[in-house]
């Protein structure tokens, strides 16, 4: 008799900037039921419940490398840049990255600040 063993929660992963909480079954770089796949941090993973497939993982979230925060990988919250940056992290040091890593967070702090003007005008 074939036993199918599922994967068991380890833990909560919560990131700390917005909130995101989310079972993980696996922290590290090489996930279990995966041939040769290595991430390129120590993440947060949890088995992709959108596919019966186990091989298939979700990335929930890892460390800041600055602040070791813990951060979901959502755009709003960090980036990985050769390691994970919290955003917050990453603005108080922007002039430490690269000219295209500043470009990209001068157009987010863009579209995020002309958003709200844009809901007034439609008002008026």
């Amino acid at each position: 008799m074939e036993s199918r063993k599922e994967a068991q929660p380890k833990g909560e992963f919560k990131c700390q900037l917005c909130g995101l909480t989310a079972p993980y079954t696996y922290y590290g770089q090489k996930p279990p039921n995966t041939r040769s796949i290595v991430i390129l941090e120590e993440s947060y993973v949890m088995k992709d419940p959108f596919t019966p497939d186990k091989d298939k993982f979700l990335i929930l979230g890892s460390q800041c490398s600055l602040c070791s925060r813990l951060v979901c990988v959502g755009t709003e919250c960090s980036l990985f840049y050769s390691k994970r940056f919290c955003l917050p992290c990453v603005n108080e040091n922007l002039k430490a990255f690269p000219i295209e890593i500043q470009e990209d967070m001068d157009k987010r702090k863009s579209q995020t600040k002309s958003f709200p003007s844009e809901k007034m005008d439609a008002k008026i």
